[in-house]
């Protein structure tokens, strides 16, 4: 049994992936992962032991890939993919399975993979946004913001945008055209059946009577790293400092965003704790109570911690939560002003109003994370997290490609 896993997006898209394929691989499938070719996935792959199929440019280099030239960079996206997929031909065309997410045009170019070599196709998403509902509005793109009275439905901005592009790869594999690319994207991308891997606590998914959406819990490997020496020793040298990273977010926000943060904890009378991330954040002084970190386990550094100031990505949102830390999201685009909402919604947290904090806004945000009840609230929540979403998908696919074998 053999399972293509295809993403494309930020750290968020791909260690969500990492964590299927290795449950799959427990089962007995061979899996591989087609991912952008960062150094951080890599390595991340690496760990694991599961293959990578490097696929587009860095997406760290690329920094927002839809921001500008939505319709140029629709067309780049595709062609990067079909280009990675038909690059590995031989192995895409034994595989029984293919399980995509990431950015819309990137699936669906991955879709009419699956579509030209007749196996089995499964989309996923890791925050309900991107799902057809009638109880909230779709996820618009950057620069491009529905009216208020839109039909709340993915894929109505795209047809304009990705059409023609999408069309055009089609077409080199000898696929008919696609008439209108939001019926696509409902009908056959996300398709009847997609999965939601997220927390039902952390991400309440209303039904609709369109779609059976199986929410599988969040897509979570256990970490087991320990924690590097010099910061076990910063961490046991007084109190539980607060962490302030943005993740693989490029620094959309201001540039003057580390010094804000530290000055604003500093306020509480809290040590600091900066994760340099994609932002290259760093230190403003040399001070002991301040002290910066890379790549680390944030399932083990998380539990330590007074506070997480972050962007409000799907999986650090997630990590913070299992941990029972309180939350400052500052969300900077696309699903993150929703997972500062749930946040705040759950008493687990402050979401800061806007993407660029000052010294006051981000003090006052502080100030009611760091609270007694914020954080009984957190530890509360924190014991309703699941933490067997990568099993039950593993199993849901292994099983079903399992009984197409049988009755083959």
């Amino acid at each position: 049994m053999r399972v293509l896993l295809s993403t494309y997006g930020s750290r968020g898209d791909v260690e969500p992936m990492v964590a299927l394929a290795v449950r799959l691989r427990e089962l007995g499938a061979q899996v591989r992962v087609c991912a952008p070719p960062d150094e951080d996935f890599t390595r991340r792959l690496a760990e694991v032991g599961v293959p990578m199929v490097p696929i587009g440019q860095s997406v760290r280099a690329a920094g927002a890939p839809l921001s500008s030239d939505l319709s140029r960079h629709a067309t780049e996206l595709i062609a990067r993919q079909f280009d990675a997929v038909t690059a590995v031909a031989a192995a895409a065309a034994g595989c029984d399975a293919l399980v995509a997410t990431g950015m819309m045009p990137v699936v669906a170019g991955v879709r009419s993979v699956a579509e030209n070599l007749g196996i089995r196709y499964g989309y996923v998403t890791f925050h309900q946004l991107t799902l057809p509902s009638p109880h909230r509005p779709p996820l618009a793109y950057p620069g491009r913001p529905f009216p208020p009275d839109v039909d709340p439905i993915p894929g109505l901005d795209i047809n304009a945008l990705f059409v023609a592009a999408l069309n055009t790869y089609r077409a080199s594999i000898g696929l008919s055209p696609v008439d209108d690319v939001r019926d696509y994207v409902r009908d056959y991308v996300i398709g009847d059946r997609p999965w939601l891997a997220t927390d039902p606590t952390l991400d309440p998914w209303q039904e609709t009577p369109d779609f059976d959406v199986v929410q599988t819990g969040a897509w979570i490997l256990p970490d087991a790293r320990p924690l590097p020496a010099d910061l076990a020793a910063f961490l046991k040298a007084g109190a539980p400092p607060v962490f302030v990273g943005f993740g693989s977010m490029p620094m959309h926000v201001s540039a003057d965003v580390a010094r804000v943060a530290i000055e604003a904890i500093r306020a509480q009378g809290r040590r600091v704790l900066v994760g340099r991330g994609w932002a290259d954040l760093t230190l403003i002084d040399d001070r002991d109570d301040c002290f910066v970190v890379g790549e680390v386990n944030q399932q083990a550094l998380f539990a330590r911690v007074a506070a997480v100031v972050h962007h409000g990505g799907a999986g650090t949102t997630t990590t913070a939560t299992r941990a029972g830390v309180p939350q400052v999201v500052i969300p900077q685009a696309a699903d993150q002003p929703y997972w500062a909402g749930r946040v705040a919604a759950l008493g687990i947290g402050a979401a800061h109003d806007g993407s660029i904090p000052s010294i006051e806004s981000l003090s006052a945000a502080l100030g009611t994370a760091l609270s007694p009840e914020t954080r009984t609230r957190a530890t509360a929540v924190a014991d309703t997290i699941r933490t067997d979403g990568a099993t039950v998908a593993a199993t849901l696919l292994f099983d079903a490609l399992s009984r197409e074998t049988v009755s083959a």
